[in-house]
C-alpha cells in the first residue's frame, strides 16, 4: 500500500513537471538556435519565422526536433550563408459525429518532408508562405502537391520548397559535440528537465505516447 502511494505521488509530481515544462515551452520558446557549439558568426544569425503548421525537423543537417508539443510558433536562428531547412506541413481538423473509444478525435493532414534551400543574409528576417485551406477536404487535396516559399521582410520570394531527398542533403555546417574514446556520444548531463528533453528528442512517437499515458494515468 505504501509503495502504491509513493508511486502515485511520483507520477503526480512528474505529471506536474511535464505540465509546467510544456507550458514553459509554449510561452517562453521564441528563438531556436540551429547549430551546436559556439560558431563565430552566431551573432549575425538570420531569423526564419515558422507558423504552427510548419514543423521544422532539420537545419543544415542538425536535428531541431527537441520539443514536446506540436503546433508551436517558433523562430529559428540561421547561420549566415547557405541554409537547408527540412520541414513538414501539418494541419489538424476535428472529426464530426460520434467518436468511438480509443479513436482519435481529429483528422491529421500532413505532407511528406519538404526541403528548402536559400542564402541567409546576416540579420535578415524570413518567413514561410503557403496556401491555407479552409476545410479538411481542401487540405487533403492540396497536400498532394504541397509547396511553401520563403519570403523576406519586404515580401520578396527567396526560394520555394520541394520533396526532400535525404541523399542530397548538405552536411552540417556547425560544430558537432565531441565523442567519447569509443566513438559514442558524450553522456547526457544537466538538470532532470534537460535530461528529459534530451531523451524525449530521441524517442519514437509510440514511445512518447506510451510515456504520456503512463505519466497521466
Amino acid at each position: 500500500m505504501l509503495i502504491s502511494r509513493v508511486t502515485a505521488a511520483c507520477k503526480s509530481l512528474l505529471a506536474g513537471m511535464l505540465v509546467l515544462a510544456l507550458a514553459g515551452c509554449a510561452s517562453s520558446i521564441s528563438r531556436v538556435e540551429t547549430w551546436e557549439g559556439e560558431p563565430a558568426n552566431a551573432a549575425d544569425a538570420a531569423t526564419l519565422k515558422a507558423p504552427g503548421e510548419i514543423q521544422v525537423s532539420r537545419v543544415n543537417g542538425q536535428s531541431v526536433t527537441n520539443f514536446m508539443m506540436d503546433d508551436l510558433v517558433l523562430d529559428y536562428a540561421l547561420l549566415p550563408g547557405q541554409s537547408e531547412v527540412v520541414f513538414t506541413y501539418k494541419t489538424i481538423w476535428a472529426k464530426s459525429g460520434v467518436v468511438e473509444n480509443g479513436e482519435s478525435k481529429v483528422h491529421v493532414v500532413e505532407s511528406e518532408p519538404q526541403v528548402i534551400r536559400f542564402d541567409a543574409i546576416p540579420g535578415a528576417v524570413y518567413r514561410f508562405e503557403f496556401e491555407k485551406p479552409s476545410s479538411r477536404a481542401e487540405a487533403e487535396q492540396m497536400i498532394e502537391t504541397f509547396s511553401a516559399v520563403i519570403v523576406s521582410e519586404s515580401g520578396q520570394e527567396v526560394a520555394s520548397s520541394s520533396d526532400w531527398d535525404p541523399q542530397q542533403s548538405v552536411a552540417a555546417r556547425a560544430p558537432i559535440p565531441a565523442s567519447g574514446p569509443d566513438g559514442a556520444g558524450v553522456a547526457v548531463t544537466g538538470t532532470a528537465l534537460e535530461q528529459l528533453k534530451s531523451i524525449w528528442a530521441t524517442a519514437s512517437e509510440e514511445e512518447k505516447r506510451a510515456f504520456l499515458r503512463w505519466a497521466f494515468e
